[in-house]
């Protein structure tokens, strides 16, 4: 039986992504505190696939994935999963909005409630947690001046009271996770292509490389940068194109670019999300 890991503990958005994925296949669960714990797991061999969030359509990617994504090797994106991120207030039964002293979550829902926060518990400290479901359980095992960001799953796992509904700032908030194996996915025909590269420090570097996906008509639908850190200036480049690796255009494009660019690290081909 298969494997998963995923960003825990019970109750996560990852969580739900996970339950997505899977379907009704049968499977083993195992849940991690940590992204860079479930890199290491599946180097270990402890895991099959795991299971990622890598960009918020509201705040954005995931810069943990992202830089475990550069370092780690013999790791392929073989799956994509979109959920929709509903965030409610969870507190214990009983609380009062006025009695909140203290607000905990993971960085991202509290980036997505931003206003909520600011207009419902302007005073109220700010706690973050590796999960929403981590946060609901510090509520649930406290006193009635907390409250937690997360889902319904959160609330229904801890024996939480949804206090508010719908706190996001925004309706259309969306989360995509990857799934982690060792191989990509075979071509379907809708598949999508993730990729890292970096350039040399000159001018028109980058937009030479970006213009081989426009000689080829390959649309890219994401790019990303995040620091080298070998200094100041250096970037490294996440990039998601149309297309399998093995599709004859992509094929030679990325032949193009290897040629042009001064790394390139092919992260899987996969097919596109449905949601």
């Amino acid at each position: 039986m298969k494997r998963i890991g995923y960003l825990g503990p019970r109750g996560t958005f990852s969580h739900e992504a996970m339950k997505k994925y899977t379907g009704q296949v049968p499977y083993i669960s195992r849940d991690y505190p940590t992204i860079p714990d479930i890199f290491a797991a599946m180097q270990d061999g402890q895991l099959d696939e795991a299971i990622v969030p890598i960009e918020n359509s509201i705040e954005g990617a995931v810069n943990v994935t992202m830089d475990m994504m550069t370092r780690e090797n013999g790791l392929w994106i073989r799956a994509e999963v979109v959920i929709p991120v509903r965030e409610h207030l969870l507190v214990k039964k009983g609380s009062d909005i006025s009695k909140i002293r203290t607000v905990l979550s993971h960085p991202q829902p509290l980036g997505q409630c931003r206003r909520f926060l600011a207009e419902n518990l302007p005073d109220a400290a700010i706690k973050t947690t590796h999960s929403t479901a981590a946060a609901a359980g510090e509520v649930a095992a406290g006193t009635g001046d907390m409250a937690a960001i997360g889902s319904r799953a959160a609330a229904e796992a801890y024996d939480l009271e949804i206090l508010r509904e719908d706190i996001q700032d925004h309706d259309s908030n969306f989360t995509r996770f990857i799934v982690l194996g060792g191989s990509d996915a075979v071509r379907t025909g809708n598949d999508k292509t993730s990729l890292i590269f970096s350039t040399e420090d000159k001018p028109g570097s980058l937009y030479r490389i970006l213009e081989i996906f426009n000689l080829w008509d390959i649309n890219m639908t994401r790019i990303e940068s995040r620091p080298a850190r070998s200094g100041l200036g250096r970037y490294i480049f996440f990039v998601d194109v149309l297309g399998h690796r093995e599709d004859d255009d992509l094929r030679d494009a990325l032949t193009m670019v290897k040629r042009k660019a001064s790394f390139l690290k092919i992260l899987g081909s996969y097919p596109v999300s449905a949601s």
